[in-house]
């Protein structure tokens, strides 16, 4: 256990390294500047965060075990948890996949970082590791993944083109990703939404598209009436 996370660990800052590099050399345009700054605030109250995504009022938190139920997890799957935040999906996943599998929980929030490591060590869990990511990249070696998991995060990318380099590169041969995010729907959706989420369901699906992925579904979710749910897997 320790030789496999000491061996992770000089893995992901080379990644890291590596992806600093890239974002200097291909100065990138971030496509929605600030929407990140509340999770890489040092003051970042980590409860706070709970009490807003731990809460049966939040769609995907209602949905959680249909939502587990439409991944197809299997004992010793490989699994990204990206953006995982206070990480409730992550510990659903490293149960599902056994003691065999493996979950990463990557997020760009020290905060997150830090309480998801407690939490894993608190629990016992020992399936599951943090990764503090990039801007630009989930920071992960290459096909070190069966699936990729993304839920109310995608809108979050300030580097979609990059971030989806990062994670195609990530996954095994036709390793899957799953996409979770809001309607972004002019008229219908709400004023915050609309505010907050950058584009709409069609221009998420053409940039992961381009990106080297095969839409293979839109799964219904009950319950689902501001989310939507696509799976999409690698192309080689």
């Amino acid at each position: 256990m320790y030789r496999l996370c000491a061996f992770l660990s000089l893995t992901l800052i080379a990644s890291s390294a590596i992806s600093q590099e890239k974002t200097a050399v291909t100065d990138q345009q971030s496509v929605k500047p600030g929407i990140n700054d509340n999770f890489l605030d040092p003051n970042l109250d980590v409860q706070e965060w709970i009490e807003r995504f731990e809460v049966e009022s939040r769609e995907v938190y209602l949905a959680r075990k249909e939502i587990l139920s439409r991944l197809q997890l299997k004992p010793g799957d490989r699994v990204a948890d990206i953006g995982a935040g206070t990480g409730f999906f992550t510990l659903l996943m490293s149960a599902a996949i056994g003691d065999q599998g493996w979950a990463y929980a990557i997020d760009l929030s020290p905060k997150f970082v830090e309480h998801l490591s407690k939490q894993f060590h608190q629990r016992q869990v020992k399936n599951a590791t943090t990764v503090l990511c990039d801007q630009d990249s989930i920071c992960l070696p290459p096909n070190s993944v069966d699936l990729a998991f993304i839920c109310d995060v995608y809108h979050h990318f300030e580097y979609p083109a990059d971030t989806l380099a990062s994670i195609h590169r990530s996954l095994d041969q036709d390793g899957r990703l799953v996409v979770i995010d809001f309607e972004r729907i002019p008229g219908v959706s709400r004023d915050w939404l609309l505010g907050h989420v950058r584009a709409g369901k069609e221009v998420f699906m053409d940039e992961i598209q381009a990106a080297g992925f095969e839409l293979i579904a839109e799964r219904k979710i009950p319950g689902f009436k501001e989310n939507y749910f696509l799976e999409f897997r690698k192309q080689r």
